[in-house]
């Protein structure tokens, strides 16, 4: 029979690599060097990649961005128009009037030589015979004037607002005070001379106050001027007659 040769297996030597500037090749990659591919990665590939945080993304422009800049440059712009339209302050300047104004005329009402004796507020009534019914006249301040010079007195009324006068006659010795009926503040008198609206006339007058003792003040003043008026009166036809 043949001898059957045995026959062991080789095992080759692992042959030492050989340096990378003698050979000039790339080495393999070992485990330890190969990183396993991650989805950043992937998308990095296609143009993605994580995206940076808006924070950052403003830090980098600073005060160069859009909406700041705007703001910056309408906030100048604002000033600058607001300087241009502030007017120069200007000096005082003095014009000449074109028509100078007259004096002031001063209005006489023929009470400058009078003195006031009474004052009072009231209401002063007409008695229309036309109608027969009593008219009011004006509200405003009744007076007792007496001249300076002769001592007469007579009786006053102006409306207010307008001063219009709507009684002035004298208090004279004729004339009777009495009571309005049914009235404490009110007084009727007649006059044969009031001159309020221009020319003599005779009227029957009717005065009414806030209180009975407004109307009783007035009564004791009109009482007093027409005994001074008498007296006055007389004394004047006593010298006429002489």
């Amino acid at each position: 029979m043949a001898s059957v040769e045995k026959t062991d297996p080789k095992v080759e030597e692992a042959k030492p690599a050989e340096s990378r500037e003698g050979t000039g090749a790339t080495p393999a990659p070992t485990a330890a060097d190969e990183k396993p591919v991650t989805s950043s990665a992937v998308f990095s590939m296609f143009g993605g990649g994580a995206k940076k945080e808006k924070k950052d993304d403003d830090e980098g422009r600073g005060d160069n961005s859009g909406s700041a800049k705007a703001q910056r440059e309408a906030a100048e712009a604002a000033k600058a128009d607001a300087g241009e339209d502030e007017a120069p302050e200007s000096e005082d300047v003095h014009f000449e009037p074109v028509i100078k104004l007259t004096e002031k005329v001063e209005t006489k009402t023929n009470e400058e030589a009078e003195e006031q004796l009474f004052k009072m507020r009231a209401k002063l009534f007409k008695f229309a015979k036309e109608s027969s019914e009593w008219k009011e006249r004006g509200t405003g301040d009744v007076r007792l004037l007496r001249h300076k010079e002769n001592g007469k007195t007579r009786l006053v009324m102006r409306r207010d607002k307008t001063l219009k006068v709507c009684a002035n006659h004298y208090v004279v010795p004729e004339m009777k005070l009495s009571p309005n009926v049914g009235s404490d503040r009110s007084w009727v008198w007649n006059a044969a001379a009031d001159v309020s609206e221009g020319e003599p006339e005779p009227v029957t007058l009717a005065i009414r106050f806030a209180n009975s003792e407004n109307a009783n003040l007035f009564k004791d003043a009109f009482l007093k001027a027409q005994k001074e008026n008498a007296d006055i009166f007389s004394n004047a036809t006593a010298s006429e007659t002489s």
